[in-house]
């Protein structure tokens, strides 16, 4: 099966105005706190790559024609939960709230 894009000759439309991607980025940050798939608290305070970490996602992403300079398109997620939500949308069948994976209290 051939890899179809939508940017085929294109690099990552993101990175096109990076300064406006990063001003929007510090401005989701700023005024959220929940993870936009899970509902968990984030924890800002993450190194990149841990799978708790904050994340910025598109709500419809850019492989389906979201624009990823529209605040109004952005929230805050888990790398987990952006990971497995991928180029889906919430209205597709096979996403679901993803569990967040470290306990919650001490009843574990």
């Amino acid at each position: 099966m051939a890899l179809t894009r939508k940017y085929p000759h294109r690099k990552d439309p993101r990175k096109k105005y990076p300064k406006l991607r990063n001003d929007l980025r510090r401005k989701v940050f700023a005024t959220q706190d929940t993870c936009g798939i899970c509902g968990r608290p984030v924890d800002k305070t993450l190194p990149a790559g841990h799978p708790l970490a904050p994340e910025l996602d598109e709500i419809i992403p850019v492989a389906r024609g979201g624009s990823p300079y529209d605040f109004d398109n952005l929230q805050l997620t888990h790398r987990i939960c952006n990971q497995k939500k991928g180029s889906k949308m919430i209205g597709d069948v096979d996403v679901k709230k993803v569990e967040n994976p470290t306990p919650v209290s001490r009843s574990w």
